[in-house]
C-alpha cells in the first residue's frame, strides 16, 4: 500500500572495507547508504521503482568510524507530482556504548518510474504540522541552491 511510510530507517556497521587510509568511512560508502535508504523509503511511499535524480545540501558533520553502527533515516518532507523529497539524517555510535553522533544530512530527491520507465505520479504528503511546512520549505530551498550552483558551474564550463 502506497503513501503510508513516510520515514525508514536502515542500520549499517562500518567495516574495515568502507574506510580511508586515515581510519574513517569513505564519503562515498556514506552516500552509498543515503541513496539505498532514499530509494527503499521512495518505493516504500510511491510504491514504484524509483530513480535518484538530485541530492542538495549534504554536509559530512562527523567522522564514521570502524565498527560504528551507523543509522540512516530518511524522512519524506515534500512531494510533487511525480517526485520525493527525503531528508536523511546519517548518525553513527560505537555499539558497545556512548553517544550517538550526526554524522551527515542531505536532502535527496526520487523520482517514481512505471513500468514503461516513465515518470508516475506519487501520492501527496499532506501537510500535517507547521514542522512539516517547515521541512517542505526546507527541501524547496535546498534544491533551489543547488540549482543556482549548476547554472554557475554551467557559466564557467561554457567559455562563451
Amino acid at each position: 500500500m502506497s503513501g503510508t511510510q513516510r520515514e525508514l530507517t536502515m542500520r549499517f556497521l562500518a567495516e574495515p572495507l568502507d574506510v580511508n587510509y586515515g581510519g574513517k568511512v569513505h564519503g562515498g560508502v556514506v552516500m552509498k547508504w543515503i541513496d539505498q535508504a532514499g530509494y527503499a523509503a521512495a518505493v516504500g511511499w510511491s510504491g514504484h521503482y524509483s530513480v535518484t535524480v538530485a541530492v542538495g545540501g549534504i554536509r559530512f558533520v562527523a567522522p564514521i568510524l570502524i565498527s560504528d553502527l551507523v543509522a540512516v533515516r530518511a524522512k519524506l518532507i515534500h512531494t510533487g507530482t511525480t517526485s520525493m523529497h527525503f531528508s536523511i539524517d546519517v548518525s553513527a555510535r560505537d555499539p558497545m556504548g556512548g553517544e550517538t553522533r550526526l554524522c551527515t544530512h542531505c536532502v535527496i530527491v526520487f523520482v517514481a518510474m512505471d513500468a514503461n520507465g516513465k515518470a508516475t505520479p506519487v501520492p501527496p504528503l499532506q501537510m500535517a504540522s507547521d514542522e512539516d511546512k517547515r521541512l517542505a520549505e526546507y527541501a524547496l530551498k535546498v534544491m533551489e541552491l543547488s540549482k543556482g550552483i549548476e547554472a554557475t558551474i554551467e557559466h564557467f564550463r561554457d567559455p562563451g
